[in-house]
């Protein structure tokens, strides 16, 4: 396929700062990869001095093998495809020693982070509190703000707490020669404002940057970008205002605009050819999202067939309505053959996928919820990884900090703390640290004994390690590191106990799996799947929340409880927030290629109460002439139940030939 005028434009400007404004399933992935090899084919620019940056690992490696498929012939040697925090990681790698880190410093993942900040807590503190203070830091990090200035910023006394451990949490995190994933942004940016020869260095380096999903840019972000690019400008930013759904997680659609004020030569480029959507789908989109403000307008256009009306169901309940997604699913599987997995039901929040899940699973439908617990983020596995890390590397501090309590032993947060300041001291990572006498000798008696001992087993784990296999190692690790007989203890149900030591097994597994390497090889490559890297459904039905499946298209989209309190949700109506949730909306209806669903109950229980339901306001934007309201139209109704019907007989025949 050609890339049509429009896409031709961006991927052929390059001579002055460019924003692409793409709608939903407009070709923007192909126009990135199509200017990458423009920039180095035509343009002769130095792949090495080229970075496409996007959002998440599972995007950055699809960009990067559509990308290396153009590139074939092509001199593609140093390219840089990556994530922002990847790209963050880079830079402190190199600059590490401007940054105040020791080589091999540890990245703290957010249960590392949550430990820290749980201890620099006052004692009693609870949850509530925990995740407040912890949001609080991370928005102060992503805009940019050090300890001192989030002090001068506080204004509720919530802030000022907040704050202040900021600061505490910054001098844990120095005496333990780590860093956070904001970190990760913060730093590069703070030495880059700094230090002018670390600006000019480092924009020679990269002399042209693209960047995908620039909507979903926060402050640190987006002055990442202007340090790196500056005054030239050689940039194409490539983003979608009418999908920018993360605000809660810090996006800020003002850089949109703020592009605009910082470099007045912008060029904008709009991609309204949608290749995705049947066209009544595209035009309730379009009226739709036509009720938020915009400073670039565009309107969505196909040249895909019209399509089906957008059904929409009113039920009595939310198990009514789960039934009727059930139902329709599985009549849409017999009388047109649909896959289970071209089919998606979408929702506002994940307590919604218990009644869908219920009715799946009577008429036999696979399915696959997206956002459970993912395998590696399981307390044991995450254990086991965390002494493969630490064997491998004695300078990780923060899988030492995890395998020093698993299994919990005599080594406490203060202890802790004292071991992070002499390893600071003497500049040693904690393991390096705890191998030496005289730091043991400064440590309470009882403590230095129980990270004695535990040098010991890593010490023993690590001889082992030579003369066997990733699998094996992990293992026996499980055995002699106490885990194992932690974890009876801790589990009374014989079947949780085996589940849980299922879960190490089949980390085991994926080790023989993957075949050569030692530990710290496949741990590293363990390290950089991501949650969507890991999400494999198969052929099965997809339940997911609306923010979960952007990027995701499928045929058929079921989007359920659509009512007011939940899409728009109750918090967004009191804050005044609705033009987002409208574009959460608009998000959801972009998924579907052919066949659009809406439904709501009229009424749910809440509270121990039955409740009438509002139906959500959003529906009554939809225009009405691209609607189906199922109940209104007898002869459509009565023909759709007659089919219904005929599947539903073939269903049960067939289950009693199973049977």
């Amino acid at each position: 396929m050609s890339l049509n005028p429009a896409q031709r434009a961006a991927v052929e400007h390059c001579d002055s700062p460019l924003l692409v404004l793409a709608g939903a399933g407009s070709g923007k992935t192909r126009v990135i990869t199509e200017k990458i090899r423009h920039l180095i084919a035509v343009r002769h620019l130095s792949a090495a001095k080229i970075a496409a940056i996007t959002f998440t690992n599972k995007a950055a490696r699809e960009m990067r093998e559509r990308a290396e498929k153009l590139l074939r012939g092509v001199d593609s040697e140093g390219l840089t495809v990556c994530t922002f925090h990847s790209l963050g990681l880079k830079f402190l790698q190199i600059e590490h020693a401007a940054a105040g880190l020791r080589r091999g410093f540890s990245i703290f993942d957010t249960d590392d982070s949550a430990s820290v900040v749980k201890d620099l807590m006052p004692r009693g503190s609870n949850a509530q509190a925990l995740a407040a203070v912890r949001a609080l830091m991370s928005r102060a990090k992503a805009d940019g703000l050090s300890p001192e200035q989030a002090a001068e910023r506080a204004q509720s006394p919530r802030e000022r707490e907040a704050a202040d451990v900021y600061g505490q949490y910054q001098k844990r995190l120095a005496a333990f020669n780590a860093v956070d994933f904001d970190d990760l942004i913060r730093l590069p940016v703070a030495l880059l404002e700094a230090h002018e020869s670390l600006r000019e260095a480092w924009r020679e380096r990269l002399r042209y940057l693209l960047v995908d999903e620039y909507q979903d840019t926060n402050g640190t972000q987006y002055a990442l970008l202007k340090l790196l690019a500056g005054p030239r400008g050689a940039f194409t930013c490539v983003g979608d205002d009418d999908q920018s759904i993360y605000a809660w997680r810090g996006a800020d659609p003002e850089n949109l605009h703020r592009l605009g004020t910082d470099y007045p030569n912008l060029r904008v480029i709009t991609l309204e050819q949608n290749y995705r959507c049947a066209r009544r789908i595209l035009r309730a989109a379009n009226t739709v999202i036509a009720h938020n403000p915009h400073l670039h307008p565009k309107q969505l256009w196909s040249e895909h067939a019209e399509g089906e009306s957008i059904r929409v169901f009113e039920c009595s309940d939310h198990e009514h309505e789960a039934e009727r997604v059930a139902s329709e699913i599985q009549f849409l599987a017999q009388k047109h053959k649909t896959a289970w997995n071209e089919c998606a039901v979408l929702f506002r929040g994940n307590h919604q996928s218990r009644p869908l899940e219920k009715a799946l699973q009577l008429l036999r439908i696979p399915y696959h919820l997206s956002g459970g617990t993912a395998f590696l983020e399981r307390a044991e596995v995450k254990d086991v990884l965390a002494w493969l890390r630490v064997i491998a590397n004695p300078d990780d501090d923060a899988a030492f900090l995890r395998a020093v309590a698993a299994p919990k032993r005599e080594v406490g947060s203060t202890t802790l703390a004292r071991l992070g300041e002499m390893a600071n001291q003497f500049h040693l990572s904690l393991a390096r640290a705890a191998e030496r006498t005289d730091v043991l000798g400064n440590l309470p008696a009882r403590s230095a004994n129980a990270l004695d001992g535990f040098m010991r087993v890593l010490a023993t784990l690590r001889r082992a390690a030579h003369a066997m296999s990733a699998a094996d190692l992990c293992r026996k690790l499980f055995q002699d590191s106490g885990q194992a007989a932690a974890l009876r203890a801790e589990c009374r149900d014989e079947a949780l106990f085996e589940r849980r030591c299922g879960n190490v097994e089949e980390l085991a597994q994926w080790f023989d799996a993957a075949g050569k390497g030692s530990a710290g090889e496949l741990v590293a490559q363990l390290a950089l799947l991501t949650a969507a890297d890991r999400d494999s459904p198969g052929n099965a039905v997809r339940l997911m929340t609306l923010h979960a499946a952007k990027g995701l298209e499928f045929a058929h989209v079921f989007i359920v409880g659509l009512e007011d309190g939940l899409l728009p949700h109750e918090s967004s109506i009191e804050e005044g927030r609705i033009e987002e949730e409208r574009r959460l909306f608009y998000v959801g209806i972009t998924r579907a290629k052919t066949l659009l669903h809406l439904s709501y109950p009229r009424r749910v229980k809440r509270f121990g109460e039955v409740v009438k339901v509002t139906p959500s306001r959003f529906l009554d934007e939809l225009p009405a002439a691209e609607l189906h309201v199922v109940g209104r139209d007898a002869a459509q109704d009565s023909e759709r139940s007659r089919e219904h019907a005929g599947a539903a007989i073939a269903r049960l025949r067939a289950l009693f030939a199973e049977d």
